[in-house]
C-alpha cells in the first residue's frame, strides 16, 4: 500500500466477499463492516500487511490487535481455553466480546500483531459479511477499527472512507454497523479483568461467571505504557474539536452531544445539537456515538459540550469512549 493509491469501494455480496478475501491473501488492507464498529482488516499471520495497517492508521505498534475468526473452533487454534473461557465463548460468540488469552504454542498471529506479548486478543463476529469474509479467507484476520489512529471509529463505510482514502486498498459496503461502539475486553486470568467496557455489558459477563470482574485503571498518567488490550491507551476515539464532559450548560461557540430531554442553560449558543437518545435509550446512544461525534467535529465550533450519560449497562462503555475523546 501506498498513501495516495485509489481505495476501491463496493457493496457486500458474495462476489465482493470472495474477492476481499483474496485481497487479504495477497497482503492487502480491507476495511468492513462488524457489528461493533467498521475494522480494518489485515491477514493475521502476515507481518509485511500488519506493519502497513499500523502505518495507514498511523497507530502505535506498542498496541495489540485483535485477532478475528470464523468460529469457537478457530478461535482454539491461536489461543488455549479454560473452563471459564469456553464458558463465556460459547455463551457470547458470536457477538462483541474480545477475550484475551494465553497464544497456543503454534498460534500463527504474528508477533507483531501481539505487541510481542505472550497473550493473544480474539473475538468471532457476528455481522454477516464479516462471518462471510473470514469463513471465505480461512484464517484469522486482525481488525482494529477502520479510522487514523485516535480518531472517533467509524460505523459506516463513508466513515472509513473518509479517514482512510487512499491509504488502503478496499472498503466494503455493509451499510451501518448495529452496536457502534468496540468489543468488550475480558482478560481470562485470575481474577478475571474488565480489560475495556464495549458492546457486551459487564453485568452480562458477571452473572454468567457468577462474580465480579476487576477493573483495569486506565488513566492519562498510563497513556504511554504498553497496554494490555486494544484500545486501552488513555487518549483514542479522538475528534479534533474540544470535548467537554458532564456539561449543566452550553457555552458560546459550543456543539452539544445531548442525551435524553434537553433544558440546558445556554442551549441558545449551541452551533449545532445533536441528541444519541432523546427517551434515553443506551443501545440507541451506543449506535450513534461516533456517527455524532465525527458530524459535530465539522460543525465548526470551539467546542463540544456533551451531556451527563448514565454509567449503567451499556453506558459504562459509551462513558469510556467519552472520556478517551476528552483526553
Amino acid at each position: 500500500m501506498t498513501v495516495g493509491l485509489t481505495t476501491r469501494m463496493t457493496d457486500a455480496g458474495p462476489e465482493a466477499v470472495a474477492a476481499a478475501a483474496q485481497c487479504l491473501r495477497e497482503g492487502g488492507l480491507l476495511g468492513f463492516p462488524t457489528e461493533t464498529v467498521y475494522g480494518l482488516g489485515a491477514d493475521a499471520a502476515n507481518a509485511a500487511a500488519i506493519a502497513r495497517l499500523y502505518q495507514a492508521k498511523g497507530r502505535p505498534a506498542f498496541n495489540p490487535l485483535i485477532a478475528h475468526v470464523s468460529d469457537l473452533q478457530a478461535a482454539q487454534r491461536i489461543a488455549r481455553f479454560d473452563s471459564q473461557a469456553l464458558r463465556l465463548a460459547e455463551s457470547f460468540w458470536p457477538g462483541p466480546l474480545t477475550l484475551v488469552l494465553p497464544k497456543t504454542p503454534d498460534c500463527p498471529v504474528a508477533d507483531l500483531a501481539t505487541a510481542g506479548l505472550d497473550t493473544v486478543a480474539v473475538r468471532v463476529p457476528a455481522h454477516p459479511v464479516a462471518r462471510a469474509l473470514l469463513q471465505a479467507f480461512g484464517g484469522a484476520v486482525v481488525a482494529p477499527s477502520a479510522n487514523r489512529s485516535g480518531h472517533v471509529s467509524p460505523t459506516t463505510a463513508a466513515h472509513v472512507r473518509a479517514d482512510l482514502d487512499g491509504r488502503i486498498d478496499w472498503i466494503v459496503d455493509g451499510g451501518p454497523v448495529e452496536v457502534g461502539v468496540e468489543s468488550t475486553i475480558v482478560g481470562c486470568f485470575e481474577p478475571p479483568m474488565l480489560l475495556r467496557p464495549g458492546g457486551l455489558p459487564r453485568e452480562a459477563i458477571e452473572r454468567l461467571l457468577g462474580r465480579l470482574l476487576v477493573s483495569v485503571p486506565q488513566d492519562a498518567e498510563n497513556a504511554t505504557a504498553q497496554p494490555l488490550a486494544p484500545g486501552m491507551l488513555a487518549s483514542h476515539y479522538a475528534p479534533r474539536t474540544p470535548v467537554r464532559l458532564r456539561a449543566r450548560d452550553v457555552r458560546p461557540g459550543e456543539a452539544l452531544l445531548a442525551f435524553g430531554p434537553v433544558a440546558l442553560p445556554g442551549l441558545d449558543n449551541a452551533v449545532a445539537v445533536m441528541n444519541l437518545s432523546e427517551r434515553g435509550d443506551l443501545a440507541e446512544a451506543a449506535t450513534r456515538l461516533f456517527g455524532y461525534l465525527r458530524a459535530l467535529d465539522t460543525a465548526g465550533g470551539t467546542g463540544i459540550a456533551v451531556m451527563p450519560v448514565p454509567e449503567h449497562g451499556l453506558g459504562e462503555a459509551i462513558n469510556d469512549r467519552l472520556r478517551r475523546a476528552a483526553a
